[in-house]
């Protein structure tokens, strides 16, 4: 806006303060098959737990198939075991285990997760969303190209800025000096102080000759920006501190801004001047913008209680005609920057100019779709070419036939600040579907007949739905919005995911594998792979078993239980390095070791063989003289449980 940004007599004419669904069955259904034995792997990890056997992976496991569940008392019970073991657990497990402590009546300790969880999380979408806008160019992309905009013909080479719709006119402020009787210039840009002038919005769209709009509104100081009540008998105008001859001024001396009333007489002239009672001659007021229902006046100002150059207040008219106490929209509006020049329009949008917020320069023009008890949704950029490098700002919207007008003081003007009409050629819409198809995590064969549930980012059940005969589910979501997706199917693990959607139009996708619950087993089964056994660790040359080895021969040793048919070969294998006879006899060792440590706990010797393979059975290319990942390396140490015989 030139050199019109300064909180002083010079600024006047444009002031730039300008859980979750139904609980399922945990326990496996029976079913018979003709050549296959089936294992549930959440009875396998309980019967682990409960034979003292300790892992982060299991807790975690337990708790949540009972959270999804909802059966939160176990989740609490499993939760309580994955704490007790560490605290370095993704900061999800904090809330899940505080709601699941809530829901069983153990609040402060919730509490305590709780704090917890807003410490690990940095204050997320629970607790407060944070680098939300790094992707803010992005967005402001998706939501340009949605104005045609033209000049009009009432620019001057002066300032022309600030419209408002009054009947058929167009009512405006300009520095512009149509040869009046008096002639004040204001020194600080060698122009006439602003006044308010009007043009007739003809049907084809344009302007006509500017005039003078009331010798009882335009004084010998700035006027600017007024608004009009629907009925046209009453407007609301930003004015210096000036009435009735008088000018006010602060401790320094400087005339700030007020805001003023007047209303029309039968004759059609404005008088009954009065200053709003919540003005001041020690902070500037500017900007007046009434609400739908016209009970509510926004305006912006520096007033104390501002959080920063400039915020947007509202304040409440009484049927009296008082006002309550002004009341800042606080910081989901405003910033330590500047906010200023509200306008609502018959949508009940509230668009404001800001230099606060993500944005291409200067002043850009935001909006807000305000609720009807004034709540406020995502604030959004309405993007080029209404926003560009330099102030944009006094957007005003007819929303009947979306045409409208907005002050920009970029190159191309024909003065300081111009005036320009634009016509909307579509909404701010964002759209958006999340989809993904549902597989199985091993086979990668899709799974149809899979329930979807979506939950919004406090976990309340949004939408259910199933997916088709190709795996593929789909649920119409809101832009900007973290929703989280639980997958359920008989006899697979629940299976839940979170995505964040973009505050543009277009498609998400989140796919989700699910893990068979009942695992098909049989001769020549691997059960190292069924059930998820990495390693069987050892010390360094050595083949005695170690605690963590332990827990996982836990799990085969559940299974033989389980089935007190079956066979097992116990095959050891390592990797290419240190020489053939010696990683023989390493594997060999630890092969029998870990047939010794199943019989010690309770199987029968005759059902179990074991045998080192050492080197001899390479998963990949890692041989002798082969350069290797340490990973690749680790592929090839492994132990398998082959079945023999059921």
């Amino acid at each position: 806006m030139r050199n019109y940004i300064l909180l002083y007599l010079i600024i006047v004419n444009v002031f730039s303060f300008s859980s979750y669904a139904q609980k399922a069955k945990v326990t496996a259904a029976d079913k018979k098959y003709e050549s296959y034995a089936y294992i549930d792997a959440i009875k396998i990890y309980e019967k682990v737990a409960e034979k003292g056997y300790k892992s982060v992976d299991m807790f975690q496991k337990l708790g949540n198939s009972y959270y999804f569940n909802s059966d939160f008392n176990k989740a609490a019970k499993w939760y309580s075991e994955l704490f007790a073991m560490t605290l370095d657990v993704n900061s999800e497990y904090y809330y899940r285990y505080a709601q699941s402590l809530k829901s069983i009546g153990q609040n402060d300790k919730a509490n305590e997760m709780m704090e917890k969880f807003q410490q690990k999380s940095g204050n997320d979408n629970r607790a407060k969303l944070f680098e939300k806008n790094k992707n803010y160019l992005d967005i402001i992309k998706a939501n340009s190209g949605r104005y045609k905009i033209e000049d009009t013909e009432i620019n001057s080479n002066f300032s022309d800025y600030g419209s408002s719709f009054s009947g058929n006119k167009l009512v405006f402020a300009s520095a512009r000096d149509t040869g009046g009787i008096s002639k004040k210039i204001f020194k600080w840009t060698n122009q006439s102080f602003t006044n308010l002038y009007s043009s007739e919005i003809k049907k084809d769209g344009t302007l006509g000759q500017p005039e003078r709009f009331s010798k009882k509104i335009n004084s010998k100081f700035h006027e600017s920006t007024p608004v009009f009540t629907r009925d046209g008998k009453t407007m609301y105008f930003t004015r210096n501190n000036y009435l009735d001859g008088k000018k006010g001024k602060d401790s320094k001396r400087v005339t700030l801004l007020k805001l003023y009333k007047a209303t029309i007489n039968k004759e059609g002239e404005w008088v009954a001047v009065v200053a709003l009672p919540f003005n001041s001659d020690n902070y500037s007021i500017a900007h007046p913008a009434l609400s739908v229902n016209e009970k509510i006046l926004y305006f912006a100002s520096d007033m104390p209680g501002t959080l920063g150059q400039s915020d947007l207040f509202q304040v409440a008219i009484n049927e009296d005609g008082t006002y309550d106490t002004p009341q800042n929209l606080g910081n989901t509006i405003n910033t330590e920057g500047r906010e200023t020049f509200p306008f609502i329009s018959n949508d009940n949008e509230l668009y404001f100019a800001s230099d606060g917020r993500p944005g291409l320069g200067g002043l850009d023009i935001y909006v807000v779709q305000l609720g009807t008890d004034n709540s406020i949704t995502d604030i959004q950029n309405v993007g080029a070419p209404i926003n560009g490098t330099d102030d944009d700002f006094a957007f005003l919207i007819d929303s009947k036939n979306r045409k409208g007008f907005f002050t920009s003081n970029r190159t191309g003007g024909k003065g300081y600040d111009d005036i320009y009409k634009f016509t909307e050629t579509r909404k701010l819409a964002c759209e958006q579907s999340l989809t993904g198809v549902i597989t199985n995590n091993e086979t990668t064969k899709i799974l149809p007949g899979t329930k979807l549930s979506l939950f919004d980012e406090k976990f309340q059940l949004l939408k259910e739905g199933i997916s088709d005969i190709n795996g593929k589910y789909s649920f119409e979501v809101l832009c900007g919005k973290t929703y989280y997706v639980k997958a359920e199917k008989h006899d697979y693990e629940t299976k839940e995911g979170t995505t964040s959607i973009a505050k543009t139009s277009g498609k998400s996708e989140l796919d989700l594998a699910l893990e068979q619950r009942i695992k098909p087993i049989g001769i020549g089964t691997d059960l190292a792979k069924t059930l998820n056994i990495p390693i069987i660790y050892f010390d360094l040359n050595k083949s005695f078993i170690r605690k963590d080895a332990a827990f996982e021969l836990a799990k085969v040793l559940a299974v033989m239980e389980e089935y007190p048919n079956m066979k097992i070969d116990i095959r050891s294998h390592t990797d290419s390095r240190q020489t053939i006879q010696y990683n023989e006899a390493l594997s060999d060792g630890r092969a029998k070791s870990t047939m010794v440590w199943l019989v010690k706990n309770g199987i029968e010797a005759s059902r179990l063989t074991a045998k080192g393979y050492g080197e001899t059975q390479l998963v990949n290319k890692c041989s002798d003289g082969v350069e290797c990942t340490e990973a690749e390396h680790q592929a090839n140490r492994r132990s398998e449980f082959i079945i023999t015989a059921m």
